[in-house]
Parts: C-alpha cells; structure tokens; sequence
C-alpha cells in the first residue's frame, strides 16, 4: 500500500514536471513568434547633417518608437558613402525598413541602395533643406517623424536618374547646379547661406544654350537653369515644381529663361509661394525621358549634391521604383504659411519700384536686406 502512494506521488511529481517544461517551451515558441511578427527597423543617423545635433536622437527614438511593432537599431555613418553601405548590409540582411535620419544628401545615399528592392525607406528629416520629406509632408519634428513611421503605411513611388546617379527629388543643370557647388563649398549650413549665396551671384551668373530632346523631338533653349523633377520642391519650401507627382512616371521639366534683376524678387517669391509655374520666364512640360545638350561640359546637381559631366547629359524616371513610408494624413494643395504669403505681397509691389529708375538699385539692395531678415526669422 505504501508502495502504491509512493508511486502515485512519483507519478503526479513527474507529470507536475512535464507540464512545467512543456509550458516554458511553449511560452518561448509564443515569444519567438511574437518576435518573429515585429518588423525590424534599422535607423541611420548621419551626425554631422543639417544643424542640428544628433545626440538625443536615440533616446527619443527609444521612447517613441512602437516596440510592440518594431525591433530596431541604430548605425550612425562614420564617412561619406557610408549610409549607402549600411542600407545595402540591411536590404541583405532582410531589413523590411530602414530609415534614414539626416538631410537630403543622406536620404539619397539610403535611398539609391533601397531601389527596386523589398525594403522601404522611411524618412525622419533632420538636414538643412529636407525637399523629399518637405514633399512628402513629413514633419521636420523629429517626435512626429516618429509617429509617421509608427504607422507605417508604404507607397511605391517613382525615382529619377541623371546620368546613371539617382535623384529622388530634383535634378538640374545651370543656375541651380551653380549654386549647389557654392553651397557645397560654403562654410556653413541653411536658407540664409542659399539666399546669400543666390542674391551674390545671381546677377553675375551668365545662361547658356541648351537642346532638350524628347519623345516629341529636339527643342533650343537659351536658360538661367534646366530642372528635372521628380518632387515638387528644392528644400526650404522653395517649389521648382508645384504640380509635382511622384507616382504619375514622370518628371516635371523647368526651363527659366534669362531675366532680369527687377524679374528676379518675383521669381523668388513664386517659388516660396507654389506659383513659379505662372510665372511668365518659366518653361514647363512632363516627360518619361529626354537628353540635353548644352555648350560645355559643367556641373550638374542631383538631390542638391554637385558633380561635373560632360556637355550630354540623360534623364528618366523609374516608375513605382522604390517603396517608400509616407504621411497617411498628407493633404494635396497645401499652402506655405502666413509669412511666405506675406512675402508674395510685398514682392508684388515692384511694379512701383519702376517708375523711378535712377532709384532702382538702391531699393533693391533694400528689398534684398529685407528679405534676408525676414528669412532668418523663419
């Protein structure tokens, strides 16, 4: 009889112990599954980009990011290309995202390594212009930036190449170029450097001929600057391209003819103000491809970064070529803010300025000062 008891013991102290295993393996197959069910993020930090400094940016992801969604790390680049490489390393290492955190320049490294692949770029905009987050109406508030990719609703979108180089926001040739070669080269970062940089050399700055063929056949240009683009605006809030679309398979092409320094004001505050488009020196159409010819070899800018080509010079779009997270609450049509606005009336007020040539520069030198004050209280 004992021996019965003894053994019936045994037998539920054994049976406790089977349960007690098989209920571990199955919570760790339940959190293996559950791990197995978060998407893995990975966040590159370009720390040098913009003006902003970097630091706090993890700790900020940490709080806000959505674990219960997500597993993520961090890389922070160490050189330049070094953001390429890292995306690359995620798209084979299965990463379904990877987020790039810096300004245009970053966005282009990550993005070109992520083009025609599973993998999705998601944006937190922290450089000095942020065109392609500005387009896509991604907040530069890095805590709403987070809440964009929380809730992560990916879009196949179209990207461009000029000259075998990516761009996925704008591309160009002439002034623009001009300028992103100064701007590279200038010791300092943001919209009063371009602005400076623009109100100094505009005026010196000579056009050129080009010749754009298309698919309806060769056109002769004498321009201030060709532009190629895939999103609607350089950074800043400045529109090279209002009507804009990046998932119609097509870039929108500007031509600015040469104009003058009483034109130029106008033409400034129809960029800030989403109406160059209008404007009377301003050339537009959309095409798939086409191929310009110009004069010399020179510079030429993709996504705001310079580089010198020869005299020919390609570009096209890639239809739906890479996915991309985007703002679920993006609206079409949104306007600058009231201070943009603002400077839209007190630019149209050249017209009195004319009547009084002997006073035409001096006004302008005003009107210019002005401008820059105003920007640099933005």
């Amino acid at each position: 009889m004992l021996l019965k008891s003894h053994n019936f013991k045994r037998n539920i102290y054994f049976s406790h112990f089977l349960f007690k295993i098989a209920l571990k393996i199955y919570i760790n197959i339940v959190i293996l599954q559950i791990m197995a069910s978060k998407i893995k993020l990975k966040f590159i930090i370009n720390p040098i980009s913009g003006t902003q400094n970097k630091e706090n940016i993890p700790d900020l992801i940490n709080k806000k990011i959505n674990k219960e969604k997500f597993d993520y790390d961090i890389s922070f680049t160490e050189y330049a290309g070094h953001a390429a490489e890292i995306a690359h390393w995620s798209v084979d290492h299965m990463y379904p995202i990877v987020v790039a955190v810096g300004g245009d320049g970053t966005v282009n490294e990550v993005a070109r390594s992520l083009v025609h692949t599973d993998t999705a770029l998601g944006i937190i905009p922290c450089g000095s212009g942020n065109g392609l987050a500005r387009h896509l109406q991604i907040p530069i508030n890095i805590h709403k930036g987070i809440a964009i990719i929380n809730n992560c609703k990916i879009e196949s979108l179209d990207y461009g190449i000029i000259n075998n180089m990516p761009f996925f926001c704008t591309c160009g040739m002439g002034f623009d170029a001009f300028i992103s070669m100064k701007f590279a080269e200038a010791g300092k970062r943001g919209p009063i450097t371009y602005v400076e940089n623009v109100l100094k050399e505009g005026l010196n700055y000579k056009p050129e001929t080009y010749i754009i063929e298309d698919e309806n056949g060769k056109h002769k240009y004498k321009a201030f600057l060709i532009a190629c683009a895939n999103a609607s605006q350089y950074g800043n809030n400045a529109y090279i391209a209002p009507q804009a679309s990046m998932s119609d398979g097509l870039m929108d092409v500007i031509i600015m003819e040469p104009f003058t320094m009483f034109d130029a004001p106008q033409i400034s505050i129809d960029m800030f103000n989403k109406t160059l488009d209008k404007n009377s020196k301003i050339k537009t159409f959309k095409a798939k491809k086409i191929h310009i010819n110009r004069e010399k070899p020179g510079v030429i800018h993709y996504d705001g970064d310079p580089i010198i080509t020869d005299k020919d010079v390609d570009v096209h779009i890639e239809s739906c070529g890479i996915k991309m997270i985007v703002n679920p609450d993006a609206e079409n049509g949104t306007q600058p803010n009231v201070l943009l606005n603002a400077f839209s009336d007190f630019f149209n007020n050249m017209n009195l300025i004319r009547e009084d040539i002997g006073k035409q520069g001096r006004k302008i030198y005003v009107i210019n000062k002005l401008l820059l004050r105003k920007l640099n209280r933005l």
